[in-house]
């Protein structure tokens, strides 16, 4: 297939559909005693995941046997070449999930030759889905969504999160730290994808975070592009699924992070 406006609109009804399917798992499942296993120390895995990450694999092997498919927990065919990618995060947010804390998502997007093509983010218990196809727009349960006009660091709410391990070893405090004092406020939310979908949406005004996995974000850039924002890594550089830091933005505020961003890089690394 090529990419025109009609494959990408193809590809993401699929993935749309694929997302709610997974979605309805892991609401039927919210509420249920959860089973929990560890990939480290504290990297949490539940069956919802493994359960979400099956359906997920198995309808997109049968729709698109060509494209290859990269997923959280290990699922699909990564090591295969194909144009086409799909990363695949059953369950962003499963710490907030396992904990019984309703926001997580599942995340499914498709690459082409490295670039996203579409994206689909859905939150199950809010009944949110967020979507963008490359060259369509970005749209909230199919309304479109626009990034805000706060053009200011100062006036800006913006969100980041932190690993679930090594965090003794990981920079982000000292920029939690410094953000917090320049704006309205950081949120840390517990999904990266959610997040930011919430800068594509208007309701953050700027996103960071370190060592996120290429399925962690691969919908979320897309989805916050097409909404009119910024997405690079910390040098400023255009941002991709993998990178890992990522800065998102509506854009009016997005040099003043990466100024920021320069100057706290450039400090000893002590605590605040």
């Amino acid at each position: 297939m090529t990419d025109s406006n009609s494959d990408a609109s193809h590809y993401l009804e699929v993935a749309v559909e694929t997302a709610r399917e997974a979605g309805a798992i892991l609401r039927t499942e919210f509420d249920r005693p959860k089973k929990i296993s560890y990939k480290g120390e504290v990297d949490i895995v539940t069956e919802s995941d493994k359960r979400s990450e099956a359906i997920i694999v198995e309808r997109l092997q049968s729709r698109f046997p060509k494209h290859a498919i990269i997923a959280e927990e290990g699922g699909g065919d990564a090591e295969k070449q194909a144009r086409y990618r799909w990363y695949v995060d059953p369950l962003d947010g499963t710490t907030n999930f396992a904990h019984g804390y309703p926001v997580f998502a599942v995340s499914i997007a498709l690459l082409d030759d490295g670039e996203p093509l579409v994206g689909a983010v859905y939150n199950p218990i809010s009944d949110e889905l967020f979507t963008a196809a490359r060259g369509q727009g970005a749209q909230l349960n199919q309304k479109p969504i626009h990034v805000s006009e706060i053009a200011t660091l100062s006036k800006s709410l913006l969100s980041t999160g932190f690993p679930t391990h090594k965090r003794h070893s990981n920079p982000n405090i000292h920029y939690y730290w410094e953000f917090t004092l320049r704006s309205h406020g950081v949120r840390r939310a517990g999904s990266a994808a959610l997040d930011l979908c919430c800068v594509a949406s208007g309701r953050f005004d700027g996103f960071w975070e370190f060592g996120l996995k290429s399925w962690d974000t691969a919908a979320g850039i897309l989805i916050v592009r097409e909404a009119g924002g910024t997405v690079t890594d910390f040098a400023g550089r255009p941002g991709h699924p993998g990178d890992k830091e990522v800065f998102a933005s509506n854009g009016a505020i997005h040099q003043e992070l990466l100024t920021i961003a320069a100057e706290i890089a450039a400090r000893p690394a002590t605590l605040p």
